[in-house]
């Protein structure tokens, strides 16, 4: 029993000083020389390879953003000046277009006055002849009014029984066409 007494005070011993080995201050020494040796090794890792990458990817990013947000400027400066092109370009095709309407109007009404000028002499010229066959017609009616007239005082005299010369019938029928 004795034996066993040992031997379970020795597991006893060993099972107290199991515990956790990191919270053991006789191994602290050994701990912290490996701990600073990581931190040393994360430190150089970071500080020569990782680091350097995602400043590099950053940059580029930075840059590629920077050329993007000129070039959109740009971009925009242009479309500005191309919407300025294009509002000047229609006010000059609106002015051409009101210029070309202009125009067209005093052609046409050139050509309207001349029409009307051409067709007022024509109107004129026919007046004139119509004018001038309606004097001929009233001359020739007034002559044939006076040859019907003299006949027919010279048959309504002979019919009532009188005698008249020529020249008498003529005086009196001149005198009554007069007035």
């Amino acid at each position: 029993m004795a034996t066993e007494t040992t031997h379970s005070d020795g597991a006893a011993e060993a099972a107290g000083n199991a515990g956790m080995p990191q919270l053991d201050f006789s191994h602290w020494g050994n701990q912290m020389f490996w701990l600073a040796l990581a931190l040393i090794a994360i430190y150089l890792i970071l500080s020569r390879v990782a680091l350097p990458r995602i400043a590099a990817v950053l940059a580029e990013r930075q840059g590629t953003i920077s050329n993007d947000i000129a070039a959109a400027e740009d971009l925009k400066a242009k479309a500005v000046e191309a919407e300025a092109a294009y509002d000047k370009a229609l006010v000059d095709a609106r002015a051409e277009a009101q210029r070309i309407i202009d125009e067209a109007k005093a052609e046409m009404q050139s050509d309207l006055d001349n029409a009307i000028a051409k067709a007022d002499k024509e109107i004129a010229a026919k007046s004139a002849e119509s004018e001038a066959a309606i004097s001929e017609i009233r001359a020739g009616a007034v002559e044939s009014v006076k040859a019907v007239a003299k006949s027919t005082a010279k048959e309504i005299i002979a019919a009532m029984g009188g005698k008249a010369d020529a020249k008498t019938i003529t005086a009196a029928v001149t005198a009554r066409m007069k007035g």
